[in-house]
């Protein structure tokens, strides 16, 4: 079953059943409202005929019997609205009706309803009595068939007293009844009027479900949409929300989840970029050192080079192969970083030695780009770090300055800070833009493609590397660059105690 009727019949099935109570509850109601007014009226009829039905001597000062009169012309009058009545002396005998034209029903039968001893001693308290339907009119008419029905009535009994003075004398009492089939004709009456409120509901109730559950299953309609462009590998869908309930809060959700889908898929596509070049430039770089040693060993092989040139020649594909060495070192030191497998050996040791010993092997290096080292360091400068680690990380941000700077100076500071030692590489070369300081630590990124320096082999892995290992360090690396100014790089080493590792992906 589709939703939307799985929807539409829950809404049905609500909206129905609280109809059908309500209802019920209503018929209910009314049947007691209805019963309650009818004895309420029965007993107002009681009181009036009371005042004027009871006829007093006054010379003796007694009560002398009932105005018959009055009680034949209210008797005319009540029998119009299906109301009947009797009257008992205080001897419990019926004083009227007197004849079998008053107060009888057209069948024959007469309201002459019995007063258990229970009762009459009630209404000798003065308490009035009210009954439920019963059987109340007895047949005069013995030649009809026993199973004649009987009529049944609701009843009200109102004690009769003379009231002189403070005197008050019990001189009988009023039976007045009404036939339940008057009240029955009434609550069927209410009953059609409210079947008939409810099939004009249920007809409604169905055209409001649909109306709700089309509308909740549109929203829903409209995630699924979206979710089979997002699977079409459309990333720019958007589902708009109004923030009032759960579908929306998926939809929330939903976004965020493009959102992050989104960015990955940008982020792959830029690794994929970088991988590409990354792999044409090692390829390049393989090709040349390969051809190099290729070419030697072929001439060694073939006596085509001088004795004199054979250990510059040695020598030559000696340096081409650290060359590839180092090619697939970093890549295999980047990856192990990277996943942790990399286990750091922190020592303290003096890093103002170190320092000296970067800047005398990077001086060569150097004097080819027409640069120059600065050096400002204090007497001692503790570190707490991997020593090769530490070298590495230097090493490779020292190299970057030279590759991107001509006839400039580069500076190198250490400091010491509260429990932190801070070494700063300062070049005055091209610089970087905003763009490019933001993916300076991401792997096979190169700032600047075109001013690369083929002869160190840069891979665009030395300073994605240098991030790494500062971080399991659990140091910090920043860069802050313009273009044509220079760049600074700052590291920071933590002491022991202090260093908290901090790897990203």
């Amino acid at each position: 079953m589709k939703l939307i009727y799985q929807q539409m019949l829950a809404f049905f099935a609500v909206i129905i059943t609280v109809i059908v109570v309500l209802g019920f509850a209503f018929i209910q109601t009314t049947k007691t409202m209805i019963y309650q007014n009818s004895w309420q009226q029965l007993q107002q009829y009681a009181t009036s005929i009371e005042k004027e039905a009871i006829r007093y001597n006054t010379q003796t000062k007694k009560v002398v019997g009932f105005n018959q009169q009055f009680l034949n012309d209210g008797t005319a009058i009540l029998r119009d609205q299906n109301i009947h009545f009797s009257v008992y002396d205080a001897n419990k005998r019926v004083v009227y009706p007197t004849s079998m034209g008053l107060n009888s029903t057209p069948n024959g039968s007469f309201y002459a309803p019995s007063i258990s001893p229970e009762d009459w001693q009630k209404l000798k308290q003065n308490k009035t009595i009210t009954k439920s339907p019963h059987v109340s009119f007895k047949s005069r008419n013995h030649d009809q068939p026993v199973n004649t029905p009987s009529l049944r009535t609701i009843d009200v009994l109102v004690p009769l007293f003379y009231k002189n003075g403070s005197t008050r004398k019990f001189v009988g009492a009023i039976s007045m009844g009404s036939f339940e089939q008057t009240l029955q004709a009434n609550e069927q009456q209410i009953e059609n009027n409210l079947f008939i409120a409810l099939l004009v509901s249920g007809i409604a109730a169905l055209l409001l479900s649909y109306i709700l559950a089309r509308y909740s299953v549109r929203r829903i309609n409209r995630l699924r949409y979206a979710t089979h462009s997002v699977a079409n590998g459309d990333f720019d869908i958007h589902v708009d929300s109004s923030h009032k309930d759960e579908i929306d809060d998926l939809a929330d959700d939903f976004n965020g989840m493009v959102s992050s889908l989104r960015a990955s898929n940008e982020e792959i596509k830029r690794q994929e970029k970088r991988r590409r070049e990354f792999m044409a430039d090692a390829a390049h770089e393989m090709r040349t050192p390969l051809t190099t040693i290729n070419g030697i060993l072929e001439g060694l092989a073939y006596d085509a080079i001088p004795e004199e040139d054979k250990a510059h020649s040695i020598e030559l594909m000696q340096n081409e192969t650290k060359r590839l060495i180092r090619l697939v070192n970093e890549n295999l030191d980047y990856e192990k970083i990277r996943t942790g497998q990399i286990a750091l050996n922190k020592t303290n040791f003096d890093g103002v030695e170190v320092l000296h010993n970067l800047v005398e092997q990077l001086t060569k290096k150097a004097a080819a780009s027409e640069d120059q080292f600065k050096l400002s360091t204090p007497d001692s400068l503790p570190v707490w770090a991997d020593y090769d680690r530490f070298v590495q990380v230097l090493f490779n941000i020292m190299q970057n300055a030279i590759q991107f700077s001509q006839q400039g100076t580069i500076e190198v500071t250490a400091s010491r800070t509260d429990h932190m030692t801070v070494v700063a590489v300062q070049d005055h070369g091209i610089g970087m833009t905003p763009d490019q300081v933001k993916n300076i630590w991401e792997r096979y990124y190169k700032a600047d493609p075109s001013r690369k320096n083929t002869k160190y082999g840069e891979s665009g892995l030395g300073l994605a590397i240098s991030h790494q290992l500062v971080q399991q360090h659990g140091g910090t690396i920043e860069v802050e660059s313009e273009p044509d100014q220079g760049t600074r790089f700052t590291v920071t080493f933590p002491d022991e105690g202090f260093d908290k590792p901090i790897i990203e992906d």
